[in-house]
């Protein structure tokens, strides 16, 4: 079978299109032909060696697919199930063996490049607002980098709750996609994001500031959150966030600032169903609309990752092999 592989660390270029032996399924595994595969910004975080990773390896997390033969050992799933899995390894291929217990059935409303490629983004979505923080109706919240994969969907099922959401993006493109799905209100990164904070909410900043940028956002976000507000940084797209001083927490207005990971929240299987159910019910409700806003060959995983870089893309990303 194709597969990608990351020989060493490095730019995109190490991603490379190789022929591989197909995985074999053990007995508490599925083995699954994919159909599609998300292309995420912790990939490109290990293809770097950001985060810890050995390379040659096969990246990726996340996709949907077919399931074309079941271990000796599993109930609840057939062949030809429609499946899909967002902390399976080596997912950047035509096969992948995906043991049971991380598998999910997907609904037929449900296409396999919405399940293969928003999963990760839609169970992230789901723990900022029901885990890392939990802003309720009323509120109103920061979420950068507004247009992204995490951020439509934050955005939409915010909006969705009564929660009022201030985005920034990039550019007027992006802008356009925020407003649509729901934010109130749009910033650019280089407004003055505090001050425009304050001027929205009669002075008391966001409720919540949801960070997935990191470096060149972090000191706007603690400025625009609330006294007693929490920033949630769940993600370090322009770089990791440099030691400071925790004592401006304290003349911030005993502001909190949490990192959480989305394995610490879906870690317990029955977690795990309640979040996904969650939200493949909301796209089936109609609640949230999933923006894939670009699709790749699986050859092409090295494009996928400069596109992603280099902020050009919007909503989720897939591979499709």
């Amino acid at each position: 079978m194709r597969a990608i592989h990351v020989s060493r660390h490095g730019g995109p270029d190490v991603l490379t299109s190789v022929d591989v032996t197909s995985p074999t399924a053990g007995p508490d595994d599925l083995l699954v032909d994919v159909k599609a595969a998300g292309v995420n910004f912790i990939d490109t975080y290990l293809r770097e060696g950001v985060y810890p990773s050995e390379p040659p390896y096969i990246p990726g997390f996340e996709g949907s697919g077919i399931v074309s033969r079941v271990g000796s050992n599993v109930t609840g799933f057939a062949v030809g199930d429609r499946v899909a899995w967002c902390d399976v390894v080596s997912s950047y291929a035509e096969q992948v063996a995906v043991p049971a217990v991380d598998a999910l059935h997907v609904p037929d409303g449900v296409p396999f490049d919405v399940a293969g490629s928003a999963l990760l983004r839609g169970l992230t979505a789901h723990y900022l607002l029901d885990g890392s923080a939990r802003p309720t109706s009323g509120d109103t919240v920061l979420v950068h980098a507004g247009a992204g994969g995490v951020g439509l969907i934050l955005t939409e099922w915010a909006a969705a709750r009564g929660i009022t959401v201030v985005t920034t993006v990039s550019s007027d493109a992006k802008a356009e996609l925020s407003r649509k799905a729901g934010a109130a209100h749009v910033l650019r990164y280089d407004d003055p994001i505090a001050d425009r904070m304050r001027e929205l909410t009669d002075g008391r900043g966001a409720s919540v500031v949801y960070d997935g940028v990191g470096a060149s956002t972090f000191d706007a976000s603690l400025d625009a959150t609330a006294v007693r507000g929490t920033v949630v940084l769940f993600g370090a797209a322009s770089g990791p966030v440099p030691p400071f001083d925790l004592q401006r927490l304290n003349r911030g207005g005993s502001l909190s600032v949490t990192r959480p990971s989305l394995q610490y929240f879906i870690s317990d299987p029955a977690e795990f169903a309640w979040r996904a159910d969650e939200f493949f019910g909301a796209i089936a409700d109609g609640v949230l609309h999933i923006d894939v806003g670009q699709t790749f060959a699986l050859a092409d995983a090295a494009d996928a990752h400069r596109a992603l870089e280099a902020r050009s893309t919007t909503g989720a990303t897939a591979l499709i092999p």
